[in-house]
């Protein structure tokens, strides 16, 4: 994966390799020009004065010109056995030769070589002293390319300091703005640069969203309000008709299930409501709700989902102290998650029994449906995402709800895979 630096990284980063490159290429160049120009005018005096120095040779054979750092030699046929073994092959043209067998030390200097009829001509100009300033100089540049790297860093770094400055407290302002701050404009606290334009725009979309979230939770209570009213109607109704004596059997077995299905409807509503709102709520009077007393009444409501299926749906207690579990949600929550996980059960259950254990702080539900694939346990939560072989024309939201019902009041849910066959789901409190 690719690593990406911040902002102020890449500044710091860019002004020290600008500042650095930049010395080190001058550096270079003066090196590279001091090291030609210096033996282009070598080359040339020691060629000129070997030009002279033969001529005056030839002229008087006893002549000794004068050098103060040049020596010049010259050898006819009859003491060639006196030439350095290093400058009988050279051609005529101006050499560097260092000799390293001087007891002071390494010596440099350049010889210019010139063989013409029966007597050649050298002339030698020692650069030792050139050589030692070379080094100096080099190392010289080297100290000013590493001090001009270090002040290039400290620059980068103040420079960053007040380029990023803006928009680390624009970052700021977000931070606790995300807190729950308030609305509050951010462009009045920058100038009118990019940043400021930064900020502009997102005041703008900070607005439109607290205008698109007020519209909603304005809509999903006027729905709530408008939905419980029609469901109180319904189990009015329902209830009224159940207290006669002489209804038949099948006609209250309809009621009954009527009524489960508004009380149903209105724990829905609650759940929904909550999660629109984002709202943590406790249960009515600041008691806790009993677990085990909404299981039973979630399975008793979930019996007719079972309808001519050869399925049986049971309540086990793994252990007893499991009954006196409670928690601090309204039991409309929990029923609806309980609800989503039960009944999901059952519609992946062709045959067979479904558990629902009451185990300690967690409650699971345990089919004996076609099962799941591991690695697809927690995609199954997703919105919109439905499990291989689900009948009817669901959405995909029963999981999803129960997710966001668990990640409000801090419960945990998950789906496995069965020891043998089917699926268990859990919800785990706390």
């Amino acid at each position: 994966m690719r690593y990406r630096r911040r902002l102020r990284s890449r500044i710091i980063l860019s002004f020290f390799l600008f500042g650095s490159l930049l010395t080190a290429a001058f550096a270079v160049s003066a090196v590279l020009l001091r090291g030609y120009l210096e033996d282009q005018l070598i080359g040339r005096q020691l060629s000129f004065e070997l030009e002279n120095h033969a001529r005056a040779l030839e002229n008087d054979p006893d002549a000794q010109p004068a050098f103060s750092r040049i020596e010049g030699f010259s050898f006819s046929e009859r003491k060639r056995a006196n030439v350095p073994m290093k400058w009988r092959d050279l051609p005529d043209g101006v050499h560097t030769i260092t000799d390293d067998t001087q007891s002071g030390g390494p010596v440099a200097y350049k010889l210019a070589v010139r063989k013409t009829g029966g007597t050649w001509y050298f002339l030698q100009y020692d650069i030792s002293h050139e050589l030692r300033l070379r080094n100096r100089l080099t190392w010289g540049l080297v100290v000013v390319v590493v001090v001009f790297a270090g002040l290039s860093a400290l620059i980068a770094f103040w420079s960053a300091s007040r380029v990023m400055r803006p928009v680390a407290d624009l970052a700021e302002l977000l931070a606790q703005f995300g807190k729950g701050g308030g609305v509050a404009e951010l462009a009045p606290h920058f100038a009118n640069d990019e940043v400021g334009q930064l900020a502009a725009t997102l005041d703008d979309y900070a607005g439109k969203l607290t205008e698109l979230v007020i519209r909603d939770r304005e809509f999903n209570a006027d729905v709530s309000h408008e939905l419980r009213t029609p469901v109180a109607v319904i189990r009015g109704a329902a209830e009224l008709l159940l207290s006669q004596n002489d209804l038949p059997e099948k006609t209250r077995q309809r009621l009954l299930r009527i009524d489960r299905a508004a009380r149903q409807s209105n724990e829905l509503i609650e759940a929904l409501l909550l999660l629109s709102r984002n709202e943590r709520q406790l249960p009515a009077h600041s008691e806790s709700t009993d677990v085990a007393g909404v299981v039973e009444q979630v399975v008793e409501t979930q019996r007719a989902q079972i309808g001519s299926k050869p399925v049986e749906l049971r309540i086990v207690q793994a252990r007893p102290e499991s009954s006196a579990t409670s928690v601090d949600a309204p039991s409309a929550v929990l029923a609806v998650a309980l609800s989503n996980l039960i009944g999901n059960a059952i519609r992946y259950t062709p045959q067979g029994e479904i558990r629902v254990v009451l185990d300690g702080n967690e409650v699971r539900v345990e089919d004996e449906g076609p099962g799941i694939d591991a690695k697809d346990a927690e995609r199954l939560f997703t919105r919109g995402v439905r499990g291989d072989g689900a009948g009817g024309k669901g959405a995909g939201l029963g999981l999803a709800i129960v997710k966001r019902l668990c990640e409000l009041y801090g419960w945990h849910v998950s789906l496995a895979p069965g020891e043998t066959r089917g699926a268990v789901a859990t919800l785990r409190f706390g």
